[in-house]
């Protein structure tokens, strides 16, 4: 997970699922030339970024009370894992207005053991302007 934030086409889908570009979804956040507007565009946001293997971007949407260190978000290379789907199942706030949020998700990958699915209810926070990932249950 060590590709460069930005490393899509900006006229390519979106990994997250949202039906938009890149460029018009994902890309300028983790190219960090918007915030994400809401905590649900975090979390497509955060799910592109292990799609694309931006672990900047995961660390700084973390929040910093839970955040782990740099070595403990190591991954298989790339090209054993491939993020195949985003399904947002609910989401809880998380609005533009609202300064706490949750979302609830499942993750769809293929790797050297198989698809697996990671479903997770995660908490998101906003500080200073900014929605942060601060833990979910999976």
């Amino acid at each position: 997970m060590s590709s460069p934030a930005g490393a899509l086409p900006d006229d390519s889908r979106c990994p997250c699922g949202s039906g938009d570009t890149y460029g018009a979804c994902c890309g300028p956040v983790l190219r960090r030339q918007r915030h994400a507007a809401t905590a649900v565009a975090l979390m497509r946001s955060r799910y592109t970024a292990f799609a694309v293997g931006d672990v900047d971007h995961l660390l700084r949407t973390w929040h910093p009370r839970t955040r782990p260190e740099r070595a403990e978000l190591t991954a298989p290379p790339a090209d054993e894992v491939r993020w195949l789907r985003l399904d947002v199942l609910a989401t809880g706030a998380g609005g533009p207005f609202d300064d706490a949020g949750t979302v609830e998700f499942t993750a769809v990958s293929q790797g050297p053991h198989g698809r697996q699915e990671q479903h997770e209810l995660s908490r998101f926070v906003r500080v200073d302007g900014s929605w942060l990932y601060v833990d979910g249950d999976v």
